[in-house]
């Protein structure tokens, strides 16, 4: 029997959300067995999301690292509303317009050298498909198939579908589930060269290792520059990624880095490729491109990928999202990138930085900390054993501030936007958590 077919759509209370939610809708990462409670968000204007309770909340994660300059922008708003007007949507295939071509120019304007093409797509997972694709088809368009694995990092992570989730961590990762049914790469182990120490040689020895013994089979090697992000939140010295570089030329090999966490002036730097002067072949960006507002993401490669692709047996890349190049998406990309190139970001990212430092190290020492970090406008908090998150999220919320916690990590990566006064709220609501239960 088929289902009720609903004639119109009302409005819910919010009893009626919780109700439905508790029914019927799967979170991320979530059980639906022994869930963990669900906060109902009715409306947010800059660094606050409201609750239905009326509950407000300083939120320290910037929706998955995303929102960049908080939430309800006036200039992101209206770049959405001028271009429903126009087109809210049209198909990819065989049609252009302004707001995508804004965009990819601007994208090869700001992102490091020789990265001219532009590939837009849904997300920074299928983002990572794409530059996968992108190698595997340079390989097998010049007819040497026998380059089609990858090289990744031990705490790295890509992203939640099929190939990308190949690439991220092989045992300690959130797909290790999957192992048995995802392509086999080689993983080097994770850098272990803090961002400021001062390089040695041996921190590049295993990666050397693996390329010398398996370059005639890898595609690419695909790393996430200088901040390993939902692996693990690692910082580790931008010596490494030019050594990366180095060796991936020597061995004939591709490089691809994915900067959709990193990317957007999160680490300090536009992209965190700058840290250590090196470009890529390949590059993964998303996240914070179109400030949080709707789902976009981008993969960029040089004219010698490209042209190799288009030169090879297909003719084409073998790639097409139904929503590529969304002009509702692209347009607010172009407001959100230009809204961050003119106010003086770096100055504000170094502001957010020194807080951090400054109001987290009340925990070094703390007897269930196992380290304090910072990078740019990220702060982490380390705990020796794996975090609770139904019940610590709990109590930051009774501190009035929205931080989700992974394994043992509290982090915060808070929007550019965030005042002194509230970023404190949220660096002593950790503090006063942290004590209280640990």
């Amino acid at each position: 029997m088929s289902k009720l077919v609903l004639t119109m759509i009302k409005p819910l209370t919010p009893e009626q959300v919780a109700i439905i939610d508790k029914n019927h809708i799967w979170h991320p990462y979530s059980s639906l067995i022994k869930p963990i409670p669900a906060y109902q968000v009715v409306s947010a204007s800059g660094v606050r999301l409201k609750l239905s309770d009326g509950t407000e909340l300083i939120d320290g994660m910037s929706s998955w690292w995303s929102a960049i300059h908080g939430y309800n922008h006036p200039v992101l708003n209206k770049a959405l509303i001028d271009q429903i007007d126009k087109v809210s949507h049209v198909m990819f295939g065989g049609i252009t317009h302004e707001p995508a071509a804004t965009l990819c120019k601007t994208l090869v304007d700001i992102t490091p050298d020789g990265l001219d093409k532009v590939f837009l797509s849904d997300s920074g997972s299928v983002s990572v498909e794409v530059a996968l694709k992108m190698a595997l088809q340079f390989w097998s368009s010049q007819g040497r198939f026998e380059k089609s694995r990858f090289l990744s990092f031990k705490k790295g992570y890509h992203g939640d579908t099929l190939g990308a989730m190949s690439v991220c961590d092989p045992v300690n990762g959130m797909h290790s589930l999957f192992n048995h049914t995802l392509d086999k790469q080689i993983f080097a182990e994770a850098p272990i060269c803090g961002f400021h120490d001062a390089w040695e040689d041996r921190y590049i020895y295993d990666v050397k290792s693996k390329l010398e013994a398996n370059s005639q089979n890898i595609a690419a090697v695909i790393i996430e520059p200088v901040m390993q992000g939902a692996g693990g939140l690692n910082f580790y010295s931008p010596f490494y990624m030019q050594e990366i570089r180095k060796l991936c030329d020597s061995y004939d090999v591709l490089l691809i880095a994915d900067e959709i966490a990193t990317g957007f002036g999160r680490t300090g730097k536009l992209f965190a490729c700058e840290w250590s002067d090196t470009s890529p072949d390949i590059l993964c960006i998303g996240k914070a491109l179109t400030g949080g507002y709707m789902t976009l993401a981008a993969t960029l490669c040089t004219s010698k990928i490209s042209n190799t692709i288009c030169s090879g047996g297909s003719g084409v890349f073998m790639h097409g999202p139904t929503y590529m190049g969304n002009p509702l998406a692209c347009s607010v990309a172009n407001a959100s990138i230009n809204l961050l190139l003119n106010i003086d970001w770096q100055t504000t990212i170094k502001r957010i930085n020194t807080q951090l430092k400054d109001q987290l190290s009340g925990l070094d020492g703390h007897r269930s900390v196992k380290d304090v970090r910072c990078l740019g406008a990220v702060g982490v908090v380390e705990m020796f054993e794996k975090i609770d998150v139904g019940k610590i999220q709990k109590e930051f919320v009774s501190e009035g501030i929205w931080i989700r916690p992974f394994d043992k990590r509290i982090y915060l990566m808070p929007p550019y936007n965030i005042s002194s006064e509230d970023l404190k709220k949220l660096t002593d609501g950790i503090i006063k958590v942290v004590n209280r239960l640990y």
